[in-house]
């Protein structure tokens, strides 16, 4: 049964990949899809310790995609308007704007990066800003959720790798206790 566990996991931990492209809560997700299988498994594969590594590298992808981004918006003179604009941008134009390019994952960080140049552009314009500043505030804007959502991608695929690896049900991985060890003296001759 461990086997359909892990099958279903990584759907889970695929889906948490990709949607994480997309700017969204997908480390979360492939967390909880790591948790779920150590639940249904009673941590045969996957310890509490491996959950504690993952909430770790979980809540570092979203601080460093953060900072990134903030850095991006506020390297370029970007206001609270203009960062409020590139972070709704950026998940609606993930959402929206994939299927301008139509190669998966590429599309989608390329609906991202032009939703949250867009937002923090249109941001920056309704707080009366110049729309030459504006586009300079988009565009660092831009390359920070780019640095970001990369950075956070390359965690995600980290903890992908991990998840897989240790979870991975091997058999004979633990006994049953009432069986007795048998070495090759303990056997009968013949």
């Amino acid at each position: 049964m461990a086997v359909v566990y892990y099958i279903l996991m990584f759907v889970f931990l695929l889906a948490g990949l990709l949607i994480t492209v997309m700017t969204l809560p997908g480390l979360w997700l492939m967390l909880a899809a790591a948790g779920g299988y150590a639940l249904l498994t009673h941590g045969d594969f996957i310890s509490w310790k491996t959950l504690a590594v993952l909430l770790v590298l979980a809540v570092l992808g979203e601080v460093v995609e953060l900072a990134f981004s903030a850095k991006g918006a506020k390297h370029s003179g970007g206001t609270k308007r203009g960062a409020w604009g590139a972070l709704i941008g950026g998940v609606l134009g993930g959402l929206f704007l994939t299927a301008l390019v139509p190669i998966p994952i590429v599309g989608t960080l390329a609906g991202v990066c032009i939703g949250t140049f867009l937002g923090a552009m249109m941001g920056e314009l309704s707080g009366g800003r110049e729309a030459l500043d504006s586009v300079f505030v988009g565009v660092g804007a831009t390359k920070g959720r780019l640095m970001g959502t990369l950075a956070k991608v390359g965690l995600g695929g980290i903890m992908f790798t991990l998840i897989l690896i240790v979870g991975f049900p091997r058999h004979g991985h633990s006994a049953p206790a009432n069986l007795p060890a048998t070495s090759p003296a303990s056997l009968p001759a013949r």
